[in-house]
């Protein structure tokens, strides 16, 4: 078994996961406040012989670096990957969130209004069609 370097950073990550699996983690504005800062801020790629790095003197500037990529995305919008479901008139919707834009039965979007436009055939604001609206207490 390793020793433990810092024991108080480990007690307070511990706390904070079991406060965020109570009360909700950060609100989805916070973290797109955390977002919009790491665009195109140098991170440090961690390897898993960042240890051994260091032992050798192998000097931070030759260190795999990266930047956070995309596009800004509304705090409303689960994360690119993730369905949309909302029943409608006895069906069951579901939307694909994409990195840009939206996949509504195998076609492309670009808006989640017009795709609930399509549906309803009347203008709709997609958010609030899908349910998408301001964020509450726990971000969601």
């Amino acid at each position: 078994m390793h020793p433990i370097a810092n024991c108080q950073h480990l007690r307070r990550k511990i706390a904070w996961h079991i406060q965020a699996a109570k009360e909700g983690g950060l609100p989805e504005a916070v973290r797109s406040v955390a977002i919009l800062i790491a665009r195109g801020t140098e991170l440090r790629t961690r390897v898993s012989e960042n240890a051994l790095r260091r032992r050798v003197a192998i000097p931070a500037e030759l260190s795999v670096t990266t930047k956070v990529a995309g596009q800004p995305q509304d705090a409303r919008l689960p994360m690119p990957g993730s369905l949309i479901a909302k029943k409608y008139k006895g069906r069951t919707l579901v939307v694909k969130v994409l990195d840009e834009g939206f996949e509504y039965e195998d076609r492309h979007y670009t808006s989640l209004s017009t795709i609930a436009g399509e549906i309803t055939g009347t203008r709709w604001n997609g958010f609030a069609f899908f349910g998408l609206g301001k964020e509450t207490k726990h971000g969601r």
